[in-house]
């Protein structure tokens, strides 16, 4: 079921079915200039709306955007708080809970959104409000992507420029590839004598991009995108099946 579609009455009559939400989040921020600065909502939504037609879930809308601040220097980058993404997810899971549906899948589409997530998730679990799964695409498929293409060098990429030439191809100037690819740093930070000094983007890509973006293509974004819904659909099965008291916090041993 998608929430957003559904009437109020409509969503009453189904409710009792549904055991898992599941909540899209993403950012509007900088993916080079071939890619579309919604691009890590845009995958995330894609990934939700694959479990649309399951009567044990429900859709929410997706949060479009998140934490991006190491974007901040880019043209059209959008960026909150941590503390804000926070309490607008928490307060969004918790209020989906109110309705009697307590277990909840965050589909992530954006690196930057993981530690606040889990902090959410963390925070639900410990005063039994709700159960929060935080999940992220490029992370539940790290096996198709190395057989796809070695590694995940970490931002409009290969990767993601693949996910969204499967999902939403017309967004794609494929002619700018080249020059994302041409000023793009070859992997995600900066260390200097191991030290982590990547701060922000701009301190390793010149263009936004990493890695080698010209080396996407439709048919490997099509199976990224099936390798992860599949997952997707396996985590909403598994936490489906779960009573909420086998996923409380334990007791101190």
């Amino acid at each position: 079921m998608r929430l957003a579609t559904e009437t109020t009455t409509g969503f009453a009559e189904q409710v009792e079915a549904v055991e898992v939400g599941v909540l899209p989040v993403g950012s509007t921020e900088q993916h080079g200039p071939a890619l579309p600065l919604g691009t890590d909502f845009l995958t995330a939504e894609a990934l939700a709306a694959t479990v649309e037609d399951r009567s044990d879930a429900v859709v929410l809308p997706t949060v479009p955007v998140g934490v991006s601040d190491h974007h901040r220097q880019f043209h059209g980058t959008l960026t909150v708080p941590p503390e804000t993404f926070e309490a607008y997810v928490e307060g969004t899971v918790e209020s989906l809970a109110s309705h009697g549906v307590e277990k909840c899948v965050v589909v992530n589409g954006h690196g930057g959104n993981r530690d606040a997530l889990s902090r959410v998730a963390r925070r639900l679990r410990n005063d039994e409000r709700a159960f929060v799964a935080p999940w992220s695409w490029f992370e539940a498929i790290e096996g198709t992507v190395d057989e796809e293409f070695g590694a995940f060098p970490g931002h409009a990429c290969q990767v993601e420029s693949s996910m969204v030439l499967a999902v939403a191809r017309e967004l794609v100037r494929a002619d700018r590839l080249a020059d994302a690819e041409a000023d793009a740093g070859e992997s995600w930070g900066k260390r200097v004598h191991g030290a982590e000094l990547g701060f922000d983007t701009l301190d390793f890509t010149e263009s936004g991009a990493v890695g080698e973006p010209t080396e996407a293509s439709t048919d490997a974004g099509e199976r990224l995108f099936e390798a992860a819904s599949a997952e997707l659909d396996s985590l909403v099965d598994w936490l489906a099946e779960r009573e909420r008291s086998e996923l409380r916090a334990r007791e101190h041993v």
